[in-house]
């Protein structure tokens, strides 16, 4: 390849000479070695716009939870009903399940059903004691209703550990920058966690998990039985 050049205002033809690589090669060079290197650290890369788990934002936590239902009772009542009877009975076996403190009948005082309420309590503490759970651990006690003319329940309550979240429906910020940004907003997740946590039957699963039965003995020695001279096809338990 041949190329024009121009000495003292004369053109010459002539070879290509052999030149120092300039700066701006030599900075092309090292910039194209930067992008290599960025390639390929690729993977360590931290993207903000990946949401956050909503099992991290709304965790299932463990600790001492009151269990608690309202009986209503109208002024005119003499004794509970079927309905209400089982309510009753169903909250004494949630506390057999879950506690061993003292479980609290809780009666109104101040209100239209008052006397209703102190003569349906001792009704109240039988049926609970009909369910397996010792008078001592009752307690018969009295609240101050919030309006004279409020048909105030009969609580029953009692404290034992549970599985629960935090508070639901906390919306701080605008959904439109959530989704701007590609995250979960906060509430995102948080009933879906609550409900599990409610449906655990005993909370102490979440901790550890719980011991072995012993082995059935003889019903093992059927299966082998069975298998010997069945083989795998063995479907006798005889």
């Amino acid at each position: 390849m041949t190329y024009m050049v121009t000495v003292s205002g004369k053109q010459k033809t002539g070879q290509p000479r052999n030149r120092k690589p300039g700066f701006a090669f030599r900075a092309a060079i090292i910039a194209t070695g930067a992008l290599l290197a960025g390639c390929a650290n690729v993977h360590d890369i931290e993207v903000g716009a990946i949401p956050d788990d909503y099992r991290t934002n709304h965790p299932i936590m463990i600790s001492e939870k009151e269990y608690t239902v309202d009986v209503p009772i109208a002024s005119g009542e003499k004794q509970l009903n079927y309905g209400r009877k089982s309510i009753v009975q169903g909250f004494a076996a949630e506390y057999r399940e879950n506690s061993s403190g003292t479980m609290q009948i809780m009666t109104p005082v101040g209100s239209p059903n008052t006397a209703a309420a102190s003569r349906i309590a001792g009704q109240i503490k039988k049926i609970i004691t009909q369910e397996g759970i010792p008078a001592r651990r009752i307690r018969i006690v009295s609240y101050q209703a919030a309006a004279q003319n409020d048909a105030a329940p009969i609580r029953l309550s009692f404290k034992a550990i549970g599985a629960h979240t935090a508070q639901c429906g906390k919306w701080p910020e605008d959904l439109v920058y959530n989704t701007l940004e590609n995250k979960h907003y906060e509430n995102f997740g948080c009933a879906t966690q609550n409900n599990l946590a409610a449906q655990i039957a005993n909370p102490s699963d979440l901790l550890a998990p719980r011991g072995m039965t012993p082995i059935d003995a003889q019903r093992r020695d059927v299966v082998i039985e069975n298998y010997r001279k069945n083989g795998s096809y063995a479907t006798s338990s005889n």
